[in-house]
């Protein structure tokens, strides 16, 4: 395709096979010589939790690990959903892992096994994903840097104004955010260059002229933060830098140690105009280890769940779930004389019995159940809606749940299925927050006018069958008395609350469909008729028929 989808269905990234095999292809002439590994960095817009997998169903990720990328760098998501947009990817063999539907934590643990030293043993697949601030919204910047093959960022925000001066410590690397399992490796196997090791090193970027740069190194092992290093550092003057690069020597076997986090590094640089810049206290590990770090729920969320792998099952399920909560109450009241009444909720005085109760009278109301039925089946066979798809030209599509279905105006060309898994964000606010609360909706106005006629026979002395027949004036005269005026109250607010929701749901869908207007240039009447009145028309006849006489 020349040109995008329209949004909202635009959320993911689709690489084609040629891109991948572009990108193989890239990356493959950097692994030509072995014993001068380079580290390769990847830039991208969408993060792997948000790129979708390619025809033949390979995925960007694949490519990655083959290559063991050092970092893949993207945006998209940017810092909106929080500070620790990041993911450490290390391959998995196992073909049932979890890890293809999530990853409850930034970090993977590699297994454990037995270790394998030699030269010839396959290389670690292994990447880190760095989600990226932006400049237009947040002023936010990344500084990247390689340093002998290690591999550090520093995030500075502009907002509260410009930096005088900006330090990137460039080894030891943060064990949370940098380190890798090829590094432990080699550390373990000491095959890493000692060269590389024997220093502290720190990047500084000034306006003015530094005068000093101090190293400081706090042990956090006995519960206190004791500085057991505080030494000045010397510019080396390397000019394939932009910025100086500071160093100073180090015992680095001292510090070596089982926890990941034991040992914080601060780099202190002050200039000639006497301000001091310091940098957070980071974790490292000379070893390689990882340090723990957990998402909120939030960047769990965009980061941690696989969303393209995930569409299909949670559609189904809620699929499932809603065809399930329509039929087996129907197939009980079919094989079953026994029914579930208000007495009996009122005995058993359990969540169960009441939501049985609900689904068993949306099914005395044969008309709505039918009509939900139907409208699920619909929203399986049939189209949703049709309008334009891309953001240019004039080509029509229609919408499943499996994609955008496009035939161009030339009739030459199809692209069948297009957009998947992006119409999840269509399809399942649809099922979960409008189809679901209907249905839950219906019922629970058909079981509260059950309940409120229990409840004014068991009042009344009255029989099941007068009370059909009840008149206003039996209406006004029971809301003299104050026992039947508390009930006739308390049943009207009950329904008052459900009349409300299913307001709500119908404000919902229609600023959904709203939305869909403008982005599709639809009209619900012709494109999408039976998506934008089935709900809202279905809730109405509910209303309609348990209106109380």
């Amino acid at each position: 395709m020349s040109v995008g989808l329209r949004g909202p269905t635009n959320l993911f990234g689709h690489p084609t096979d040629q891109l991948l095999a572009e990108v193989d292809l890239e990356l493959s002439q950097w692994d030509s010589q072995p014993l001068k590994p380079a580290s390769k960095i990847s830039f991208g817009h969408f993060p792997l939790s948000f790129s979708a997998s390619s025809q033949s169903g390979k995925t960007l990720k694949d490519i990655f690990l083959k290559h063991s990328l050092s970092a893949y760098v993207c945006g998209h998501l940017h810092s909106r959903f929080g500070k620790n947009l990041k993911r450490y990817h290390l391959s998995s063999h196992r073909f049932l892992s979890s890890q293809k539907f999530f990853q409850f934590n930034l970090n993977q643990n590699p297994s454990e096994g037995s270790k394998n030293c030699s030269f010839g043993a396959p290389p670690v697949q292994e990447f880190w994903e760095w989600e990226m601030g932006d400049w237009r919204k947040t002023r936010a910047m990344r500084i990247l840097a390689i340093d002998r093959g290690h591999v550090s960022f520093a995030d500075i925000d502009f907002k509260s104004g410009s930096k005088k001066t900006i330090i990137l410590p460039t080894f030891p690397l943060d064990s949370r955010f940098m380190s890798t399992s090829s590094s432990h490796h080699e550390y373990e196997c000491e095959h890493m260059l000692p060269s590389s090791y024997e220093t502290v090193r720190a990047l500084v970027f000034s306006v003015s002229p530094i005068v000093s740069v101090v190293a400081k190194i706090y042990d956090t092992g006995y519960e206190n933060l004791d500085i057991v290093v505080d030494a000045p550092m010397t510019n080396l003057g390397d000019e394939s830098s932009r910025g100086d690069l500071y160093a100073v020597p180090w015992n680095y076997k001292a510090f070596q140690d089982p926890s990941a986090d034991r040992f914080w590094l601060q780099i202190e640089a002050t200039d000639i105009m006497g301000r001091t810049t310091m940098t957070e206290l980071r974790p490292f590990s000379v070893n390689g280890l990882h340090g723990k770090v957990s998402w909120t729920w939030k960047e769990f969320f965009v980061m941690g769940c696989q969303w393209e792998a995930l569409y299909y099952p949670i559609l189904w399920v809620s699929l499932y779930f809603l065809l399930l909560i329509l039929l087996i109450p129907r197939a009980f009241l079919f094989f079953s004389r026994k029914q579930i009444t208000y007495k009996n909720v009122l005995a058993a005085k359990g969540f169960i019995s009441g939501v049985g109760l609900v689904l068993q009278e949306l099914c005395n109301v044969p008309i709505a159940w039918f009509g939900f039925l139907g409208y699920l089946f619909y929203l399986i066979l049939f189209p949703w809606f049709t309008g334009q798809v891309f953001t240019d030209g004039e080509d029509k599509g229609y919408m499943t749940y499996m994609g955008w279905a496009v035939k161009s105006s030339d009739n030459k060309s199809n692209h069948d299925y297009i957009g998947s898994p992006d119409v999840m964000v269509v399809v399942l606010p649809h099922l979960i927050f409008v189809v679901l609360p209907a249905i839950l909706s219906s019922g629970a106005l058909a079981a509260e006018r059950v309940v409120h006629r229990g409840k004014f026979l068991s009042v009344s002395g009255k029989k099941k069958d007068d009370y059909s027949g009840l008149d206003q004036r039996s209406v006004r005269y029971d809301s003299r008395g104050n026992r039947r005026s508390k009930f006739h109250f308390g049943g009207h607010w009950i329904r008052l609350i459900l009349l409300v929701l299913c307001l709500v749901i119908c404000w919902k869908h229609f600023k959904n469909c709203r939305a869909l207007m403008k982005a599709y240039e639809m009209n619900p009447l012709l494109h999408f008729p039976v998506y934008t009145l089935g709900i809202p028309l279905l809730l109405v006849y509910v209303i309609h028929k348990t209106k109380r006489n």
